[in-house]
């Protein structure tokens, strides 16, 4: 480790703490996680898995450091900023650091790859490696004085949050296509809309993947041109599969079987019914099963996104031995609902548009993550300028004008909207049925004037709310909730029925929702 920081050992500014819960006292059960870090344990785990008798429990109190011994590796590991103490499990490591430490540089050093590398060296276990405190005071850290482990840390959590920022993005377009599938097709398990109910056989042929040999007991099977799925890609895929990190030589080939691009991959064994549809032709072992859905019955985006809803279950009802699998006949006899082929492709079609949106996001975050990587590595070098970055809580003075320019957005930039007087007004202010009626007739006359603005809720719903207060100015009412929820249910079905398009804005980095002009 070289850096233009003085290196020293972090046992000289860290302290263990060892404060028992003997008194009982009434104090939440935390646990660290390596993606939340500190999180209540009810919420972690969905239910009670601590002991009903937590005096042997260690005391977290606000500032303090706790991390797992066998899972710091993998990031398990945070300060409590919390205003109260908490407890965390008997295993845990609790410290805390001296004033010369700044705690948000000390976590940032200890979760990066510098910072991993002296955790793997100082761990020890015969089964499972654990990191002691001892380990820990061993640990090398490059310590810069304390306003540049500020300004370190402020600049690599402007970086987190934009990643942050993109995963979240990421995760609404997961459920922006849930939502409109629910929207098109209804709940798939109860079958709200009451479409024909065929077994999965019936849309499409399954079959399990073909492997006569463990690669991992062969590895004469592996290196050649054939790409080799297993169900860890499947599972992490999301809805397409566009890389694999392993291929079957000729002779691994000659024992398994070429599946085309385009099936729908589905896994049976230890991670249950999660799929992902090849982009490639490619193997897979038996643990995973391909569909090839039948033109004239099903498209394979509709099936993909029936297992959103199945999986749970399928899951649930998987027998166990070793490990959890599900048998081929258990799929092919899945009773599913079967909606018309043509709105199962223009459920595609909507599919296919978000999934280019998030293969922008997807990149940015690729890009985000690089970044990241690289600063965090010049940042610790001491081969950053640091007289450049701002400390927090104080902005340059260029930042700070821009910074109280008023920002319009594209909607506000002159487009006025006339929203039309009709007979049912105010029958719409006592009855939430007749609401909804008004309010799509106000969706679509807005929709029409839009032109090249894109659509906006808010804009809309403030729109509306003027015109009520036009018509009927001596009527407080307000537009609440449940219109909210109607005018997102109308969106997601214009969306379906082409009236709505969905672009990038690239300008302003975000998803813009278009009128479709006829």
């Amino acid at each position: 480790m070289k850096s233009h920081f003085p290196i020293v050992e972090l046992g000289k500014y860290v302290r263990q703490v060892s404060q028992r819960n003997r008194a009982e006292a009434d104090i939440e059960v935390f646990s660290v996680t390596n993606s939340e870090g500190f999180t209540r344990s009810t919420d972690y785990f969905s239910k009670e898995v601590f002991s009903k008798d937590v005096s042997n429990y260690k005391v977290v109190s606000p500032g303090q450091f706790a991390y797992n011994p066998s899972r710091i590796n993998v990031g398990s590991i945070d300060y409590l900023r919390h205003s109260s103490p908490v407890l965390v499990s008997p295993l845990y490591i609790v410290f805390k650091g001296e004033k010369e430490v700044h705690a948000d540089y000390l976590l940032r050093y200890l979760k990066s790859g510098w910072g991993n590398a002296q955790i793997r060296a100082n761990t020890e276990g015969a089964v499972r490696d654990s990191l002691k405190f001892k380990g820990l005071e061993n640990i090398k850290i490059p310590l810069p004085l304390l306003d540049d482990q500020i300004r370190i840390a402020h600049l690599l959590g402007k970086v987190e949050g934009l990643i942050a920022q993109r995963k979240q993005h990421l995760q609404q377009l997961d459920d922006l296509l849930k939502s409109v599938f629910l929207v098109m097709f209804g709940d798939p398990v109860r079958n709200e809309k009451a479409w024909d109910k065929k077994p999965l056989e019936v849309l499409g042929s399954i079959n399990r993947g073909v492997s006569k040999h463990r690669p991992r007991n062969a590895p004469e099977l592996l290196g050649g041109k054939y790409p080799l799925i297993q169900t860890g890609e499947v599972s992490n895929a999301g809805t397409y599969i566009n890389s694999y990190s392993k291929t079957y030589s000729d002779t691994g080939f000659a024992q398994s079987k070429l599946w085309p691009s385009g099936t729908l991959c589905i896994t049976i064994a230890a991670n249950i019914a999660q799929t992902g549809i090849l982009t490639f032709d490619a193997c897979f072992p038996d643990s995973v099963v391909g569909f090839l859905p039948y033109k004239k019955e099903a498209h394979v985006l509709y099936v993909h996104g029936l297992f959103w809803f199945f999986q749970s279950i399928l899951e649930k009802n998987a027998p166990a031995a070793a490990q959890k699998n599900i048998n081929l006949e258990i799929l092919r006899g899945l009773v599913v609902p079967k909606p018309p082929l043509d709105l199962q492709n223009q459920f595609a079609a909507i599919v296919e548009n978000i999934e280019g949106i998030k293969s922008r996001y997807q990149q940015s975050l690729t890009d985000l993550e690089t970044l990241y990587g690289a600063l965090s590595q010049q940042a610790f070098k001491g081969e950053l300028d640091l007289s450049r970055v701002p400390m927090p809580g104080i902005e340059p003075e260029e930042e700070k004008t821009v910074a109280a320019e008023p920002l319009d957005t594209p909607t506000e930039q002159g487009l006025t909207v006339n929203l039309p007087y009709t007979d049912n007004l105010l029958d719409a202010l006592e009855s939430a049925g007749t609401r909804e009626v008004l309010i799509s007739q106000w969706l679509e006359a807005y929709r029409g004037q839009l032109g090249c603005t894109p659509f906006s809720v808010q804009h809309f719903m403030a729109a509306a709310q003027t015109r009520l207060a036009e018509l009927h100015p001596d009527n407080d009412f307000e537009l609440g909730a449940n219109d909210y929820e109607h005018i997102k249910a109308w969106v997601f079905k214009a969306l379906a029925a082409g009236a709505l398009t969905q672009t990038f804005d690239d300008a302003g980095n975000r998803i813009e929702l278009k009128a479709v002009q006829a």
